[in-house]
């Protein structure tokens, strides 16, 4: 019995799920255009926000003119409505951020780690998403973190960059909320997907040069995460040196010799991003052969990966960007000497992250609102709001 209500109540918010899906697309759509992209009247239109509203989901904002004719009231989160939060963990620190049903990200807290530790790290996070859940009583439904670590099963089995083996997250869980645990460059390459510089591509390969290497492959919308969620872990591919050893265990690693950790040796400055990239823009003459070799690596092992994943955009973030920018010839060079001879003349564009620092976070927003904002998320909202599980109206 419950199943076929589980079942009924889905079908009953199939479509109010996807006008959150077009919230989170469309910043600012309005009544009309959601009537138009979904192929429906606009009195099935009317009924469907209204019922949406009456559940404390989305709102319509003020009016705004345009021009002649009637103004239009833009779709926005319900101010009691449902929210996530995604937490950022990287080497240096963390960050929280809250998001309403249109994704839209309020950052909320940051702290540099007082340790390396999961004892250091994870207590304040704890508190931080604690705070801010007593704060929105009943409204926070998922917490979503993304991580610089390995994940497999949506809990972090090693972290080169935190020195972690086999870290339990749950205690970051909150009462009536699901968890999410993420690589952060699979949420990245989410994100651009869905709201940055690879937005409506068909398969999106993401390249983050950070510490290390991460990667991220999104198809058709979704990202690839293999059997248990180890996929694209680019930075372990034999692409560096085969005597190297890595932090993860393995040899030959592309992040023994592709990364700001490695390059900061090199260039004689701190393994911060920001510095790495400052001293790769100074060009100066007795660091050129070390940006030049950085490059060449970023395109050999680009040009194997367009080989592998055949994908029709490549998106750049951390210290990729800049690599290109100032050693452009080497870069080139490489990636052409490694990619098929029926890729040369039409590869895959290549273009810098259009989401910047905050494509992790946003990618962690989008894995917990493609669960909250579900036709099955939505129809347990309006059940727990209902029985006064969460703010009324």
């Amino acid at each position: 019995m419950a199943r076929r209500h589980s079942t009924a109540d889905r079908l009953r918010w199939a479509l109010a799920a996807d006008v959150c899906s077009l919230a989170r697309r469309t910043p600012g759509i309005t009544r009309a255009q959601v009537a138009r992209e979904l192929g429906i009247s606009t009195g099935t239109a009317t009924d469907l926000i209204t019922r949406m509203r009456a559940s404390a989901i989305l709102t319509e904002a003020a009016p705004v003119p345009h021009g002649r004719g009637r103004p239009t009231s833009a779709l926005a989160p319900h101010p009691r409505g449902p929210l996530v939060l995604a937490v950022e963990i990287t080497a240096t620190g963390w960050r929280l951020a809250g998001a309403g049903i249109d994704g839209r990200l309020n950052h909320v807290a940051r702290a540099p780690h007082n340790g390396r530790g999961p004892a250091d790290v994870l207590p304040p996070i704890r508190r931080a998403i604690a705070a801010q859940t007593k704060a929105r009583a009943g409204r926070v439904r998922a917490v979503s973190v993304t991580a610089a670590a390995t994940v497999r099963d949506g809990a972090v089995v090693q972290s080169s960059v935190l020195d972690w083996k086999r870290v339990d997250l749950t205690p970051l869980r909150m009462p009536r909320t699901t968890l999410h645990v993420s690589n952060d460059a699979t949420c990245a390459a989410l994100a651009e997907s869905r709201r940055g510089a690879s937005r409506g591509s068909r398969a999106a390969l993401h390249l983050a040069v950070l510490a290390g290497v991460g990667g991220g492959l999104v198809l058709e919308g979704a990202p690839v995460l293999g059997a248990t969620g180890l996929a694209m872990e680019v930075g372990h591919l034999p692409f560096g040196d085969p005597e190297a050893v890595c932090d993860c265990g393995a040899r030959g690693c592309w992040d023994t010799v592709l990364g700001t950790k490695p390059l900061a040796e090199r260039l004689r400055t701190s393994d911060d991003s920001s510095a790495v990239e400052a001293a790769i823009a100074r060009q100066d003459p007795a660091h050129r052969t070390a940006v030049a070799a950085a490059a060449a690596s970023l395109g050999r092992g680009l040009a194997g990966l367009i080989n592998t994943t055949d994908p029709d955009i490549v998106t750049l973030g951390g210290i990729a960007p800049a690599l290109l920018t100032h050693s452009r010839a080497a870069f080139e060079d490489s990636l052409a000497k490694g990619l098929m001879r029926c890729l040369r003349d039409d590869r895959p564009r290549i273009a810098a992250s259009g989401l910047g620092d905050d494509g992790a976070l946003m990618g962690a927003v989008e894995i917990a609102l493609d669960e909250v904002a579900s036709p099955l998320g939505l129809a347990e909202w309006a059940s727990d709001r209902a029985l006064g599980h969460s703010p009324s109206a």
